[in-house]
């Protein structure tokens, strides 16, 4: 089964064209509280996105989903999740929760309204997910790695794939059949940790799910909608081209692929640190 892409954007017209390229959904991120501090001197994007494009996304998508990143907890969720289900959200998902008692309020916030993704990117939440996939109302479970992998002191985000923490997650969430995904890819080729072994490593552990990262198509640095739609639908065919291949492939491709990727993992680390 294809991965399911996700794509963070606020513009109508660049949405358009991630749909007709098959992107599965489009992500609007409203989180801003504990962001700029989290991620200080770090090379991400920092969201603009405001409530009034989640009505704007959600006139114009015919076949993507609609997801909307809220605000970790606070005495506004109640309000905020309200109004982004209200404006059309297909799924909500709640970031940097830690116990089972966050999961419980934003599942019972969201009662049923759309469906619910959870973003696991703090230790607390990781060492809960045993009992955390084993509740109700959860529909998908994302490892964020980017903020999970600050809060291991971790040099490079793929080091909690090549290490085995998000091995561990996923044997826990599969038990009870949730849905699950990781991270996030470049274009096939490209990145410091090429796409291709990325999505053989989600093909291998069974994820369904992952984010197409800035890096696959830089709209803040294009300016030509000709140029973004051709960026997407030549990356997006050759993503879902070698998809198909990979059911094809051996156990043996997938034990060398793992190996591969530790042992580019590893150079990754050791040029960082070394920088």
């Amino acid at each position: 089964m294809p991965l399911k892409m996700m794509f963070i954007t606020n513009e109508v017209r660049i949405a358009k064209i991630a749909e007709s390229a098959t992107v599965d959904i489009i992500f609007i991120d409203l989180e801003v509280n504990g962001k700029n501090v989290r991620q200080a001197n770090m090379d991400t994007v920092k969201s603009s996105h405001t409530i009034s494009d989640v009505s704007n996304m959600k006139n114009i998508l015919s076949t993507s989903k609609l997801l909307v990143r809220i605000n970790p907890l606070y005495e506004g969720t109640q309000l905020e999740i309200d109004e982004v289900i209200s404006r059309g959200a297909d799924i909500v998902m709640l970031p940097m929760f830690q116990t089972t008692a966050d999961v419980v309020k934003f599942v019972d916030i969201v009662n049923g309204r759309a469906q619910t993704m959870l973003l696991v990117e703090t230790i607390e939440a990781e060492k809960s997910i045993s009992q955390i996939s084993a509740m109700s109302g959860i529909n998908t479970i994302h490892i964020g790695l980017n903020d999970l992998h600050i809060a291991h002191n971790k040099t490079f985000m793929f080091e909690l794939l090549t290490d085995g923490n998000v091995e561990r997650m996923r044997k826990h969430i599969m038990r009870y059949e949730i849905s699950y995904g990781f991270g996030g890819i470049a274009k096939l080729d490209e990145g410091m940790l090429p796409a291709r072994s990325i999505i053989a490593e989600h093909y291998r552990l069974g994820s369904t799910q992952t984010i197409l990262s800035r890096s696959f198509c830089n709209t803040s640095d294009l300016f030509d909608y000709d140029e973004i739609e051709e960026q997407f639908e030549n990356g997006m065919k050759a993503i879902r081209e070698f998809e198909c291949q990979l059911p094809l492939l051996s156990n043996e491709f997938f034990a060398n692929n793992r190996n591969d990727v530790i042992e580019r993992v590893k150079a990754i680390v050791y040029s960082k640190r070394g920088a």
